[in-house]
């Protein structure tokens, strides 16, 4: 079938990058026409956004990448979850008063995970220097970058909150008030930062070992030292509506490094899904696979409601099983062989039926997991401070969203949500693919730290501080992230790297894109054009944690008579904007073509190659 796109599906044979940002896909591309591989174009586009999209990733992030290389002929996993401090116990969480770590602020640092995961990408895959692939993000933090729209947004939603609690933020992004969009930005400090670590690698001998000086600096050296002062020197507000320092140091930045690991991976029709680990949220598609392989799709069309509803319903019993089983393999036993057998899918898929679920349902597996935590969101805006988790569905409006996006009128930190996550996809000639999901350290997540340019990420609220959960906090441990990037073979060849941000969202978004391609033969542009949807059944990963049972937003160009077969089932719909859901890109290698697509909305993201 044939659909509606905003833009054509890039094809090519030399190399395709796609991304959120432009200016980081033309970079990509740069360094694919001067001789780099997808790896080397990767993490010069992956520098790049975190200068470009401030408010959607910073270099204190987090970031998971899961990569093909054509020379070793295996599909990897580099996690760059960083883990929590080790001072950060449920105890001491406790003696502040605290059963929720807040969103915003200090206490929810963990070990920054972003930089580790691209060198170690860059030191093993890639060719280039680190000096060149840190160029193209050097000159636009220095010289300056057109300001997105959303990035001014963001800014002015937290105006308030830097000029009076937050005075490093103040400097660095309100120098001259709230910036304009379009006007050029500029951040010294962080360009400076980069230029640092290339230097102090410069008198190492060989390529890699000029990536490992550059690793010692950020984790042992210069950068680990301030962010341990910081931490130490400032008590700071948060989404608690106190002031606290930080738990993180230095000795948990030296004591950290990022790892690298096969897939999870399900077999679904002719192609192979590879994902994280359940230090992620990853595996929730592959169940989410498991549970459909049981349902026709092919009988159905991508818009009507039995697409949605069987996606939906069986998306509840995933997300559910996240929040009963899932957490970081170091620290708890997670029975993935068990939860991806046709026998348990076979057992979940019965609970699917003509009505909407209003109920929190994980499954059952004797000696594993825990009942979740579920708090229900109030119908109207609750008392007490924001938080500031990754926003999931960004609202520009000003509407009051759930959960992380939920503007309360009595806190002193203002709704700091205008934002998401940033995702790139890179094959180059060559075979080689990379999709990655990078994210943390928004502008809005806690003051900058005035010498390195960028602030710390808050990924420790999706720690719950309730004792025997797998997700429990603990020191050391990864909490367990949304971000989750996405690869296919099909026949057993590699085959699409693809991704979406949208924290909760990012494992019902990609997984729309993946079905509406393999059933219904939609290119990659139209997969990601269609109209979109994604519930808030769940428990959300970010403070304050809150669900809304049976809740189902949808953009409004689906027909009418979907919207009201939906009603009919029982989900309660929110029906949002045409463009307003979803920001998918994808990039696929087939019979010698190379293909790449990318999500219109709020018009920042695009695809390119030749």
């Amino acid at each position: 079938m044939t659909a509606f796109t905003t833009r054509p599906e890039i094809t090519g044979t030399f190399g395709v990058v796609t991304s959120t940002h432009w200016i980081a896909t033309a970079v990509g591309m740069s360094i694919l026409e001067r001789g780099g591989n997808a790896f080397d174009a990767a993490v010069a586009a992956g520098f790049t956004l975190q200068v470009v999209e401030p408010h959607l990733n910073g270099p204190a992030g987090d970031m998971p990448i899961i990569l093909y290389s054509s020379r070793r002929d295996a599909v990897e996993v580099i996690c760059g979850q960083g883990v929590a401090p080790a001072a950060a116990t449920i105890a001491a969480f406790g003696d502040l008063g605290l059963d929720m770590i807040p969103g915003t602020g200090l206490l929810a640092a963990v070990v920054p995970g972003a930089f580790d995961a691209w060198m170690v990408m860059l030191r093993d895959h890639g060719t280039m220097e680190l000096a060149d692939v840190l160029a193209p993000a050097i000159a636009y933090a220095e010289n300056g970058h057109p300001l997105l729209p959303n990035v001014c947004a963001a800014i002015e939603n937290v105006q308030e909150v830097f000029e009076n609690d937050w005075p490093s933020s103040a400097s660095l992004y309100l120098a001259k008030g709230v910036p304009e969009a379009g006007s050029l930005f500029r951040n010294p400090a962080m360009a400076q930062t980069y230029r640092r670590v290339v230097q102090e690698s410069v008198g190492a001998k060989t390529r890699e070992a000029r990536i490992e000086v550059a690793r010692d600096a950020w984790y042992r050296g210069f950068v680990a030292d301030a962010i341990d002062r910081f931490c130490r020197e400032n008590t700071v507000m948060d989404a608690s509506g106190e002031a606290h320092s930080g738990l993180l140091t230095g000795e948990d930045m030296a004591g950290w490094s990022a790892s690298t690991e096969p897939p999870l991976t399900y077999d679904y029709r002719n192609h192979t899904l590879c994902k994280t680990g359940p230090w992620g949220q990853g595996p929730v598609m592959l169940q989410s696979l498991a549970l459909l392989s049981g349902f026709d799709l092919d009988s159905l069309e991508p818009e009507s409601p039995e697409f949605v509803h069987l996606i939906v319903e069986s998306q509840k019993l995933a997300f559910a099983d996240r929040e009963a089983f899932y957490g970081d393999p170091n620290f708890v036993s997670v029975p993935t062989d068990v939860l991806l057998s046709e026998d348990y899918a076979a057992e979940r898929r019965a609970l699917v039926g003509e009505q909407a679920s209003f109920e929190l349902r994980p499954g059952s597996v004797p000696g594993f997991g825990a009942e979740p935590v579920v708090r229900i969101a109030a119908a109207e805006s609750a008392d007490g401070p924001a938080g500031s988790g990754e926003p999931t569905t960004a609202d520009f409006r000003g509407e009051d969203r759930r959960g992380e996006d939920r503007r309360q009128e009595d806190s002193r930190l203002a709704d700091t949500s205008l934002g998401d996550t940033c995702h790139l996809d890179v094959i180059d000639r060559w075979g080689n693919m990379v999709s990655a999901t990078p994210s943390g350290g928004w502008l809005q997540s806690s003051p900058a730290i005035p010498e390195l340019g960028f602030c710390l990420g808050t990924r420790a609220q999706m720690f719950w501080l309730q004792e025997g959960l797998p997700a429990s906090l603990a020191p050391r441990k990864r909490p367990r992230t949304t971000l989750s990037p996405s690869f296919a073979l099909r026949d057993g060849k590699p085959y699409m790297a693809f991704g979406t941000p949208g924290g909760d969202q990012q494992d019902q978004w990609a997984l729309h894109v993946f079905l509406r391609h393999v059933h219904f033969g939609l290119n990659l542009q139209e997969a990601i054009d269609a109209p979109e949807f994604n519930s808030l059944h769940f428990p959300s990963s970010f403070h304050p944690r809150e669900c809304e049972p049976g809740k189902l937003k949808v953009e409004d160009r689906f027909p009418e008579a979907t919207l009201e077969d939906l009603r009919r089932r029982g989900h309660d719909l929110d029906v949002g904007e045409p463009w307003s859901l979803g920001r998918v890109t994808a990039a696929a290698r087939d019979n010698g073509l190379l293909k790449a697509a990318a999500n219109p909305r709020f018009m920042q993201g695009y695809a390119a190659g030749r």
